[in-house]
């Protein structure tokens, strides 16, 4: 699903009215209905007699907000219009629907000044629902003054609240609130999800989202070249590798997993059953010689290779070789897990990336030791797909955790354009850059998988996906979806505070298996 910007979500609106001929005041209306039908979801349809503050400002976001009090109305809730504006300020379609609402019955409370605030202190106390329908796309900065006093006034008062299109006081392009922002238990937002309702800070104030269609024209939307996306499970469905019912485990591809240290198997154990779990045909872990014997205790359906060793127990240069040999007969190799940040291993790394002749999943202390050296990255190498949480996303790039927290989108599109590599920014929200300026956004996670081993298990993912034939980028952000959503699984069953990366591995079938369902890619069914 396209995430947009506000302009351009301003600009389908007037492409809309100007080429396909859709007034503005349609549109307005369609999107008052589709919160009104969302509220009576809400409601279970008995929206009669319940108490209902409608919060409006005075541009289009308010107008939508007087078409919902006018239809609620109609439908015989207890309506009260609180207007953050003289009714004679309001123009154009807000203005129409305003003197509509008004010559049915409906009542305007204005709220100019502190004075005001009471009686809508005290309409909350009562209320069933606020809608909040402030401030639009077009809103930056922080709220201030008396909107910022009636957020502050919502909010405290802890009433199940819908946000029209967005949460008053949060930005549209950020996702970042720099001020009172209205913390939504549900947002209707319209035609497409605008970026700030999907990223962090944004998407804990927009609460549960629904996406509704409000009438532009979906032949509009699809000539527009939109470069940013929401990952849905129907796109994620559509990705899923086919399975021959002839197939055998050498069609699915053969992976590759190196890594491992003294104290660090468990990284690489996960790592590789998590490619497995994928779908993988064959998967390798190859391991420092020493650790070997523990590694085949650990695993049992991932082969093992063991690798030359430094006197400390590391990988050492010498392991080089035998690694390009055992790739001659793998599909991808996933490099990282376990690693650890030995020089002898470093250099290892930097040596073995240009010698790739297949696609790499580059994760953990392979990540730390480009960071030495990131030539390596601006020069000719094969697909390469980098997963770095924020610290190590800093240190590829000569910053900080907090400077990449501030603006990861833009930081994971440079560097994913500039490196020529797909770049999955981990953290809430995750997001995967492609090099062509593409990029998708995870809403699928929680902060239960912040946890030892739970990127492991997403190498291991995406590798796996990767090794079945799926392009680097698709590999990656569907790997992202199903991580996250294993997550999800697990929250649901075992809570956030004990979960762990292991649990992720026991909920991926039934993830896989939903998506298996939908697409009709189970044994015996054809695709739709």
């Amino acid at each position: 699903m396209y995430l947009v910007t506000a302009a351009e979500m301003g600009q389908l609106d007037r492409l809309a009215s100007s080429e396909y001929l859709v007034p503005s005041i349609v549109l307005m209306e369609n999107a008052g209905l589709r919160v009104v039908e969302s509220i009576r979801r809400h409601f279970q349809d008995r929206v009669k007699n319940r108490r209902v503050l409608i919060f409006c400002g005075k541009g289009n976001n308010g107008g939508d907000g007087l078409v919902v009090a006018r239809h609620l109305l109609n439908q015989g809730a207890e309506v009260k219009v609180f207007l953050l504006a003289r009714p004679e300020d309001l123009r154009g379609d807000a203005r129409t629907n305003l003197e509509i609402y008004q010559k049915m019955g409906g009542r305007i409370f204005p709220l100019l000044g502190e004075s005001h605030l009471q009686r809508a202190d005290i309409a909350l106390l009562y209320a069933d629902l606020v809608v909040d329908a402030i401030f639009g796309t077009g809103f930056k900065g922080a709220a201030m003054g008396l909107p910022a006093a009636v957020i502050t006034m919502i909010n405290k008062a802890h009433r199940d609240t819908v946000a029209v299109d967005l949460p008053s006081g949060l930005e549209a392009d950020t996702g970042r609130a720099f001020g009172p922002c209205i913390q939504a238990t549900w947002t209707v937002t319209f035609a497409l999800p605008k970026l700030g309702l999907v990223v962090e800070p944004g998407a804990s104030y927009t609460g549960r989202l629904e996406v509704a269609d409000i009438g532009i024209p979906q032949k509009l939307i699809d000539s527009q070249r939109f470069n940013l996306h929401l990952l849905t499970p129907a796109w994620c469905r559509s990705c899923l590798p086919k399975r021959e019912a002839s197939g055998h485990k050498g069609l699915y591809g053969h992976v590759l997993a190196v890594g491992g240290s003294p104290g660090l198997t468990g990284a690489i154990a996960l790592a590789a059953t998590a490619a497995l779990r994928a779908g993988a045909g064959l998967v390798t872990a190859a391991v420092p010689r020493g650790v070997h014997g523990i590694l085949e205790m650990k695993t049992t359906e991932v082969m093992t290779c063991p690798l030359p060793e430094t006197p400390g127990g590391y990988l050492s240069r010498e392991a080089l070789d035998p690694i390009v040999e055992r790739l001659a007969a793998c599909d991808v190799l996933a490099l990282g897990p376990g690693l650890s940040r030995d020089p002898a291993t470093v250099e290892l790394v930097k040596e073995l990336l240009p010698r790739l002749k297949v696609p790499a999943v580059v994760d953990a202390d392979a990540l730390n030791a480009l960071a030495t050296d990131t030539s390596i990255l601006t020069g000719d190498h094969g697909p390469l797909v980098l997963t770095p949480h924020p610290g190590e996303m800093a240190r590829l790039v000569g910053t900080t955790a907090a400077r990449v927290q501030e603006d990861r989108l833009e930081i994971a599109r440079k560097y994913a354009r500039e490196w020529q590599v797909v770049l999955l920014l981990k953290g809430a929200r995750t997001i995967i850059a492609w090099p062509d300026g593409q990029a998708y956004i995870n809403p699928t996670g929680n902060s239960g998988m912040a946890t030892a081993g739970s990127g492991d298990v997403l190498t291991g993912i995406i590798a796996g996906l990767m090794a079945q034939g799926l392009e680097p980028g698709v590999a990656a952000a569907l790997g992202a979806f199903l991580h996250g959503a294993a997550g999800d699984e697990a929250r649901a069953s075992l809570g956030q505070h004990a979960l762990l990366a292991g649990d992720l591995l026991n909920f991926l079938p039934a993830v896989c298996r939903n998506l298996e369902v939908e697409a009709g890619v189970t044994a015996g069914l054809g695709r739709d």
